[in-house]
């Protein structure tokens, strides 16, 4: 009976076991992926050229994995390369991350953003269209809805980004729409990020932004380790109760574990093109996030207040119930849980200097 019992779950392991390329997958959010998708039983490729992640990060996915995961080095605006690789790892879903995404930088220089952004996705789906591979999840944005018109931003709230980083998000979004019109064999998921932050709890991986960081937590870990003197507040007469600007910020394993089910959820009976929200539904304060770091780390976090930033808005968070409704995902890593990875994660870089 034991032997029959083992001989069906190794049938079911079979028949849900996927064999996935992830593009951009040693970056921040996709090597995290990588590790829950290879965890899950599902074979794993990963296509970065590095440019903006390391190739120390594939080391540490062997630590965390105990095998090192299938990586090409290459750019997915090679379509033939891309091609390539769905074929010869009989790719049968894709999760696309590969891209630039900083906000200023966008601004600063949008060429580059449309370039990258714009023609690496077409890329990818010409050569997935060659394959006949059609299962497809794609990494888009909470910056296609621009300033909220009303909270929590639920998946219908009207689409205005204000940066070419987030238009390109946007642009994407609506190249799948009319290919999921013109072929009704494809099934897409577009999960429209919030605010990742944390780490792997192992310590190993976590974001590791070039030069100085953009996003709050990875600037308030480089304060609270001494990289950085003090956190640069931008604004503290918003419309909040603290004054300080309100975002809901996401464990980056919670993200990686709603493509998982993303992905499940493609291989059942489902709508063409499903738009989702990842979020917690509940947003926190700069303030908040500070008191609570400086707790977790044991250490006094220093900052000052500025002027607030061009574009910069009071309050930002989701409504991700259509997640719960559509994969059955939900967050559960709380922003104790987010601090506490971080500093782990920012510590273990440290020892290695």
């Amino acid at each position: 009976m034991q032997s029959f019992l083992r001989w069906v779950g190794l049938v079911i392991l079979e028949t849900f076991r996927l064999n996935i390329l992830l593009t951009g997958g040693l970056g921040y959010v996709g090597s995290h992926v990588a590790v829950v998708l290879t965890e899950a039983g599902h074979q794993v490729t990963i296509l970065d050229n590095l440019s903006n992640c390391k190739h120390a990060v594939l080391d540490r996915l062997t630590k965390i994995l105990g095998k090192e995961p299938t990586f090409i080095k290459g750019d997915v605006r090679e379509t033939s390369l891309v091609e390539s690789i769905l074929k010869t790892h009989s790719i049968d879903s894709v999760v696309h991350f590969a891209g630039l995404k900083s906000v200023g930088e966008s601004v600063l220089d949008p060429m580059l953003y449309y370039n990258n952004n714009l023609i690496g996705a077409i890329s990818v789906l010409k050569a997935m269209q060659l394959c006949r591979v059609k299962k497809f999840v794609f990494s888009s944005s909470a910056t296609v809805y621009g300033s909220p018109q009303y909270l929590p931003i639920d998946e219908m709230h009207p689409l205005n980004p204000e940066s070419p980083y987030g238009k390109t998000k946007l642009q994407i979004e609506l190249i799948l729409r009319d290919l999921v019109a013109s072929d009704s064999g494809w099934k897409v998921v577009a999960l429209r990020y919030f605010n990742p932050v944390g780490a792997h709890d192992s310590g190993l991986i976590g974001e590791e932004p070039n030069g100085t960081p953009n996003n709050l937590m990875p600037y308030i870990s480089q304060v609270a380790i001494g990289a950085l003197k003090r956190l640069k507040i931008f604004g503290s007469d918003y419309e909040t109760l603290d004054g300080t600007g309100i975002r809901d910020y996401i464990h980056v394993m919670d993200l990686a574990e709603g493509h998982q089910a993303a992905l499940e959820y493609l291989s059942e009976p489902s709508e063409p093109l499903s738009i989702i929200n990842l979020g917690t539904g509940y947003g926190c304060s700069v303030l908040d996030l500070l008191k609570l770091y400086e707790i977790a780390s044991s250490r006094r976090i220093p900052f000052e207040v500025t002027e607030r930033r061009p574009g910069d808005i009071a309050s930002c968070y989701a409504n991700a119930d259509k997640a719960f409704k559509r994969m059955g995902w939900k967050s559960k890593r709380s922003l104790k849980n987010m601090c506490e990875d971080s500093w782990k994660w920012q510590m273990s870089q440290a020892l290695k200097k």
